[in-house]
């Protein structure tokens, strides 16, 4: 076991040169290579060649009923561009806001040291219990000669050290709108096409809004209307409800002209688009299905799976 008080070196690189983007790290003196990035940048997260290689794969996100829960499922492939591509369609994955994969650059990890990595991973998060699995089933590790377990036992360790690096963050900028824009190596990405901006229309309600991804994240331009109070029962959605109440207390939401729906005074960042349509709703919502793409008849979720599909193939 490592001495857990030793320092540990570890080098994260942005990829488009924003911390809300693409992140590789690595630690040094570690076969590991790990891989982060939202959820609205899957089609750019998709051609990057560490997914050619076997590895373990982490989806994270917040219970859409709950936002004060986290979720988690945690995957394996030896193909792991096609099993994102295949779990971006599944609405069980609704919850689903960052993606980390973690492969190594010397290529050494089978099929079998993954799903040894998995079922230890799945074990380790299951007797921590703080956050909600979705994974249905837990197996039992695979069986390894006694070396090789010993090699993933230290992989699981340095996997543990850096995921809280890559994945959480605690001081984010003000967002900006999109624009186009260039990877460091000067080539167009898929997320350098021009803006797309997405609407919600909800004339019973007396709502519209519109929104568009930017750096990672899902922004509610200003001027869209939103709910002017939590309309679900008390206990429900509580971290959706506080958030609602911040913002209308911050001024963020300010009460229309009409007086029965709010406005949103500035940009505002979510994690998601269900995580804006919820506020935007007053209730838990699956933003996916709820925001459409402005001008066209497609929603928001068959708009990246068109791109995500794109970005599979193009390797």
């Amino acid at each position: 076991m490592m001495n857990d008080t030793m320092g540990r070196s570890v080098r994260l690189f942005l990829v488009d040169g924003n911390p809300t983007g693409l992140v590789t790290a690595e630690i040094v003196n570690w076969s590991g290579h790990v891989l982060s990035g939202s959820r609205a940048n899957l089609p750019d997260f998709l051609q990057r060649p560490e997914l050619d290689r076997t590895g373990i794969y982490f989806l994270f996100g917040h219970d859409p009923d709950d936002f004060d829960q986290p979720m988690l499922y945690i995957g394996e492939s030896d193909n792991v561009r096609k099993r994102l591509a295949q779990h971006n369609k599944d609405n069980a994955k609704s919850f689903w806001e960052r993606t980390c994969v973690v492969t190594s650059k010397d290529q050494n990890i089978t099929k079998a040291h993954a799903r040894y990595l998995e079922a230890r991973l799945l074990s380790i998060a299951n007797d921590i219990g703080k956050i909600n699995l979705l994974n249905s089933t837990a197996h039992s590790p695979q069986v390894l000669p006694e070396a090789d377990i010993s090699d993933m036992e230290y992989f699981i360790e340095q996997i543990r050290l850096v995921l809280p690096v890559v994945v959480y963050d605690a001081f984010r900028a003000k967002p900006k709108r999109n624009t186009p824009r260039k990877n460091s190596a000067g080539e167009k990405t898929l997320s350098s096409e021009t803006p797309v901006i997405f609407e919600i229309k909800a004339n019973r309600l007396n709502l519209q809004a519109e929104g568009q991804e930017s750096d990672g994240e899902f922004i509610v331009l200003s001027g869209s209307r939103a709910a002017i109070e939590w309309r679900q029962k008390p206990g429900h959605n509580t971290g959706y409800a506080k958030l609602h109440n911040k913002l209308l207390q911050s001024g963020i939401l300010s009460i229309g002209a009409e007086k029965d729906y709010a406005v949103f005074t500035e940009d505002t960042s979510f994690s998601s688009p269900s995580a804006a349509s919820a506020i935007i709703f007053g209730r838990a919502d699956n933003g996916r299905k709820s925001w459409g793409v402005k001008g066209k008849n497609i929603t928001y979720a068959k708009w990246q799976e068109e791109r995500v599909d794109e970005a599979s193939v193009r390797r």
